[in-house]
């Protein structure tokens, strides 16, 4: 007789991480649309002693490599620690408090400076909500 134990799993089925990085990027295009186009709001920042408008090219290809780079901190992680799913959420959670930095030193204007802000905090919540929930548990891990 075998006793089978139904263990609630923590890792969320069919979460694809191509999908949350997918996500990541038109959800930050979707908030760049609102802010600046909808909005009005002038989407610029200082770059050394130039002035640097942000466009939808670069809000995608900036919001793309930052779930790339999540996803492949996470792997790394998972390879090589038996809590990456803490570790991972911590680091990721510090790096977004942290990308707040730069929007709010060099943007230009309030607006921009909370709109960029703002932006940053899209990718942040979608990349940590997202592939948090895709990462393996130790468990998981061993099987």
């Amino acid at each position: 007789m075998t006793i089978t134990t139904n263990k609630p799993r923590t890792r969320v089925e069919g979460k694809s991480r191509l999908a949350v990085v997918g996500a990541t990027s038109a959800a930050a295009l979707v908030a760049w649309a609102i802010l600046g186009p909808l909005a009005g709001i002038d989407l610029q920042a200082e770059q050394g002693s130039s002035t640097i408008d942000i466009t939808w090219v670069s809000v995608f290809v900036s919001a793309t490599l930052m779930g790339f780079a999540g996803w492949g901190l996470l792997a790394l992680l998972e390879r090589r620690t038996v809590n990456a799913r803490k570790i991972w959420t911590v680091i990721a959670a510090c790096a977004c408090i942290m990308s707040l930095g730069s929007p709010l030193v060099a943007g230009i204007g309030i607006g921009a400076k909370l709109g960029l802000a703002s932006l940053h905090l899209v990718v942040g919540a979608i990349v940590i909500t997202g592939l948090h929930r895709t990462a393996l548990s130790p468990c998981e891990r061993r099987n």
